[in-house]
């Protein structure tokens, strides 16, 4: 089945984060910055265990699928268990399932080796594009043997939990690393702290999706920053 990204024809494609919406106003939020220019929708799942905070679950994506049919909702799984995850949040609208390596086998985990790969493949069954992360501690060689079997590979450049935080320059060596083992039609994704200050160190390093949210969300002029991240302005 051909990624449902390949619709994305922006590069870099700009993903806003809902993470730092107003949520009282979510619907309103999402209506501006798809007018204002984004490509998509970041989904941040935390599940208070992999990551110490809560956010969202299937039924605001649900919500969120039904009054934004046509938006590719781009759902990154901060969870102990993703398998668990994988079929509600498919169900609900996802358009990609992002999981971390760090609680499978790829890096000391704990669990069976072949973990990781069940996972791709439960969400390729479900019909959604496939995305790994890695932390910023987690080197690079954690996913090498999975770089051929997803359409996304998510670098952290934060600790995951929380938004607002500082970009991490150190992990611009995996993403530039990373670059030069993937295939022209596998996504490389950024999450943590892109701003007009960072932008262009992560594009240059080899990053095609930015996701920004307290830079796209708090800003005067949301259409200006996103302009900002793709170099247009």
């Amino acid at each position: 089945m051909p990624s449902k990204l390949a619709k994305l024809t922006n590069s870099p494609l700009v993903l806003p984060s809902i993470l730092s919406a107003d949520f009282a106003r979510l619907g309103e939020e999402i209506d501006d910055v798809l007018a204002r220019g984004a490509d998509a929708i970041h989904v941040d799942v935390m599940d208070g265990h992999f990551v110490p905070n809560l956010t969202f679950g299937p039924p605001l994506l649900k919500s969120l699928r039904k009054r934004f049919p046509g938006v590719y909702f781009d759902v990154h799984l901060m969870v102990t268990n993703p398998e668990k995850f994988i079929g509600p949040f498919a169900d609900s609208g996802a358009d990609s399932l992002t999981f971390h390596i760090e609680p499978t086998s790829g890096s000391g985990g704990g669990r069976d080796h072949d973990d990781e790969r069940a996972v791709i493949e439960q969400i390729r069954k479900l019909g959604c594009d496939v995305g790994i992360t890695i932390n910023p501690p987690t080197p690079a060689t954690a996913i090498e043997h999975l770089l051929g079997d997803v359409d996304i590979v998510l670098v952290m450049s934060v600790n995951p939990g929380f938004g607002g935080q500082s970009f991490m320059p150190e992990v611009l060596e995996k993403v530039r690393w990373i670059k030069s083992r993937i295939g022209p039609a596998t996504r490389l994704e950024m999450d943590g702290g892109i701003s007009d200050k960072t932008v262009d160190e992560a594009v240059k390093a080899g990053c095609d999706m930015l996701v920004a949210g307290n830079y796209v969300f708090s800003a005067k002029d949301r259409t200006a920053a996103m302009k900002r991240l793709r170099g247009n302005l």
